[in-house]
């Protein structure tokens, strides 16, 4: 390479080139709608079938968090740890700690601000809102900046990078929610964000300069007892029961905390959009279904480092020799894995279910929802509507659990083509199956030709879930890694769980709106098999080539 920029600048596209090509396929799928699909001067409205929360929101946030990953080299690691996230491997190159610092922040300044300006270009944004030009793209780059500089400091405390960044990140968030609440104008909001970015790339060197020297600030000494509080687990490791608690602490540490770090970053943004349109509740409704649907999509790209089985997270997918001489068995390994899971996703529903009502709250909102639940009560009845809303709320922290371990079998088998081709897929499916659904519900033509074919489409969806299913017991069986009782047993609780949700199903809906089979094939997709169970085979396959 030339210079360092052009070497740090081919670094991202080569690891990130799938990635950036799906976020540029959602581009032009924005400006298909906009073009071919909208009428001129067509905007949101409250009777306008679009909703900015599909369109843009929900995409528009999995984006953000896809290049909050990328440009401060993933927030995959462990978080918690007290040494710098910075990649060691690019301490090595022969240029200096500033270049190392300032290059992945420029970059990561431009993406933010191209995301942006191709948003607000593209996008359908409501009619009474007025749009600002420069000040979010400002904005997504302070983000940024600040996370690569907390991100790649060192620190003396485990767990200290995570208190710091929460508290920094919400102060910020708050401040300019307060601005926005305000309707401060743009050159006010510009003069707010310019001065963070000099800062926070003056703390970014000096995180790097030390990281480079290998200048670990240490106070466990002087602060023993703190220390043993920020590890969350005994400083002595030597008193775990059995190696599959010892995996599951060593699984929690390199990746438990993603998820819920990464909703806790977002959601202070995607809350202070309430307080921007509490005085049209169409946008604050269609705000909040962008909240609560920001964890499972939040899970697609944590899940990318949930399944990889190398030890130090690298892009190799082959199984490391540290993992495959464990004193452990390949289902022993992938429970370790879903158990951590577990956690995660309760972790972060515990901040979404925290933090929405507050919000609501302070921004006068909260009426709109207790309104809501009202209309549904007059409409179903209570015992309905309580189930409804619980069933709702298990389905969102299910389905979050799901893009975890769900795509567990694809990092596990070893095969990188695999692994980077399903993540394209995911990212093409978000930026493809949101506008397009959008449209489909929108058209009342393409939306009763999908009615109608409902029941095939199913039907087909469930032929092939069973057939997978049957193959993978057959080859667990064949290979020993689960007993026949262990299947039998695992096939008993499956079927026990489908039968209590169709139940569950057939009260609630009304036959003449879907047919009995109908919510069974719906009842049998929902609840995970295949995929989940071919998790053990594939590290099988991956840990004895």
């Amino acid at each position: 390479m030339r210079s360092p920029a052009a070497a740090i600048a081919w670094e991202f596209y080569h690891r990130q080139r799938w990635g950036l090509a799906a976020l540029a396929l959602y581009f032009v799928i924005l400006a298909a709608i906009r073009i071919f699909i909208s009428e001129p001067g067509q905007h949101f409205t409250e009777d306008n079938p679009w909703g900015v929360a599909f369109v843009t929101a929900l995409p528009t946030s999995a984006s953000i968090a896809y290049f909050l990953a990328v440009f401060s080299f993933g927030l995959s690691g462990d978080v918690a740890a007290r040494e710098s996230m910075f990649p060691a491997r690019m301490f090595t190159l022969p240029v200096t700690s500033a270049q190392l610092a300032l290059w992945p922040m420029l970059y990561g300044t431009a993406a933010m601000a191209v995301l942006w300006l191709a948003i607000r270009l593209l996008a359908i944004w409501p009619a009474a809102f007025n749009v600002p030009v420069a000040w979010p793209a400002l904005f997504g780059a302070v983000l940024l900046a600040w996370i690569q500089a907390l991100t790649w400091m060192p620190y003396a405390l485990r767990g200290l990078r995570v208190l710091v960044a929460i508290l920094w990140l919400t102060m910020i968030a708050f401040g300019y929610s307060l601005a926005i609440h305000f309707k401060a104008p743009e050159h006010v909001m510009l003069a707010l964000l310019a001065p963070h970015l000099p800062l926070a790339y003056l703390i970014a060197r000096r995180a790097v300069a030390r990281a480079r020297c290998s200048d670990l600030p240490d106070w466990r000494d002087t602060l023993t007892r703190l220390g043993r509080i920020a590890d969350l687990l005994p400083v002595r490791r030597g008193h775990f029961p059995s190696p599959a608690s010892a995996q599951v602490w060593f699984e929690w540490r390199r990746h438990g905390r993603s998820l819920p770090l990464l909703v806790g970053i977002l959601l202070p943004f995607q809350l202070a959009l309430v307080f921007l349109f509490n005085h049209v509740p169409h946008l604050v409704m269609e705000v909040l279904i962008a909240v609560l649907l920001t964890a499972p999509f939040m899970a697609m790209f944590v899940a990318a480092t949930v399944r990889k089985s190398s030890r130090d997270g690298s892009d190799s997918y082959e199984l490391s020799t540290f993992v495959a001489t464990r004193p452990m068995s390949s289902v022993a390994l992938v429970s370790a894995k879903i158990q951590v899971t577990i956690w995660s996703t309760l972790a972060a529903w515990a901040l979404v279910l925290s933090a929405t009502p507050l919000a609501l709250y302070l921004s006068d909102c909260w009426g709109l929802v207790t309104d809501l639940a009202r209309q549904l009560v007059d409409v179903v009845g209570t015992a309905r509507a309580i189930t409804i809303g619980m069933l709702g709320l298990v389905a969102l922290v299910t389905t979050t659990w799901k893009q975890l371990v769900q795509s567990l079998y694809v990092g596990l088998s070893g095969r990188a083509w695999l692994v980077k081709g399903s993540a394209f897929l995911a990212l093409a499916l978000l930026f493809v199956v949101v506008p397009v659904g959008k449209w489909v519900v929108g058209t009342s033509e393409a939306l009763v030709a999908l009615w109608d074919a409902l029941p095939w489409i199913l039907t087909v969806l469930v032929c092939v879930k069973m057939v997978a299913a049957t193959w993978i017991v057959i080859r667990l069986r064949d290979t020993r890694l689960l007993s026949g009782r262990t299947l039998i047993a695992g096939a008993t609780c499956w079927a026990t769980v489908v039968v209590a949700l169709l139940g569950l199903l057939v009260w609630l809906v009304p036959t003449t709106l879907l047919k009995g089979h109908v919510l069974a094939l719906v009842a049998i997709l929902a609840v995970p098999l295949a995929r989940l169970s071919a998790a053990p085979l594939a590290l099988s396959w991956n840990r004895h080539r």
